[in-house]
């Protein structure tokens, strides 16, 4: 059964809302985003380093978007909001075929669908990625854009850490790509060879996007213990453990 396109409303009405909170907060800097074509379906990708790596994509896209958001975040004050703007829980555990058929459905109407392949906050660089997003060029056809996020969050931050007040964070948009598709080869294949497609432009261009604005990235993975902030954390509870009366 074919999935209906939710509404381009929520997101325009959610641009809108983040464009203030963002312009308040920070100091957002959007490039190269006219390079976004401006009909048809489109896939954003982009690195992912920070917490406010969706939001800030989310809100300097030049098109409203329907986001990949992890289906853990829908909870609360959070998931209201993320609901009322049109975003797309995703199981990350899985293969989640309501999250692609909505989002195919979004690209067969012409929309716009963000993700972040590298599937979770880390170094940024994106040495892997998952193949959601290859997957779903594959079926429809719509060009991927490549986003390099920098300043989201800074060396030795956990997965939570905001940047500082008034802080600069950017998004950076790259040329538009229509991946490859051999059809002489199994699907399986294809979307493999896609995936790594993907994975070398957007890290070539978060690579050459930090160079040309000065922007680099943390250079430490916030889930690992070698970043400085999940390290300290580790020696307190460890200090904490050994003041217990044994």
């Amino acid at each position: 059964m074919d999935i209906a396109p939710p509404s381009t409303h929520r997101p325009k009405v959610g641009q809108i809302v983040g464009r203030v909170l963002f312009h308040t907060a920070y100091r957002p800097v959007s490039l190269d985003a006219h390079v976004v074509p401006r009909n048809g379906p489109v896939i954003l990708v982009a690195n992912h380093t920070g917490l406010l790596d969706g939001p800030l994509v989310f809100t300097l896209s030049p098109r409203p978007a329907f986001f990949f958001v992890k289906k853990e975040t829908f909870k609360g004050v959070v998931g209201w909001v993320l609901r009322e703007v049109g975003q797309i829980p995703v199981d990350r555990e899985v293969g989640d075929r309501a999250a692609l058929g909505t989002a195919v459905a979004v690209l067969r109407a012409g929309g716009v669908v963000g993700i972040f392949p590298e599937g979770t906050r880390g170094v940024g660089d994106v040495a892997s990625v998952h193949q959601g997003a290859s997957w779903l060029a594959l079926q429809t056809g719509a060009p991927v854009v490549p986003i390099a996020v920098l300043g989201t969050r800074q060396a030795g931050e956990g997965i939570w850490a905001l940047p500082p007040f008034r802080a600069r964070v950017a998004a950076v948009f790259g040329s538009p790509v229509t991946l490859d598709e051999d059809r002489t080869l199994p699907r399986r294949e294809r979307v493999r060879r896609a995936s790594e497609q993907l994975r070398e432009v957007l890290a070539g261009h978060v690579a050459t996007s930090t160079t040309r604005i000065g922007m680099p990235l943390p250079g430490d993975d916030p889930r690992e213990i070698s970043c400085p902030r999940r390290r300290a954390e580790a020696e307190r509870a460890a200090q904490r453990s050994d003041d217990r009366p044994q």
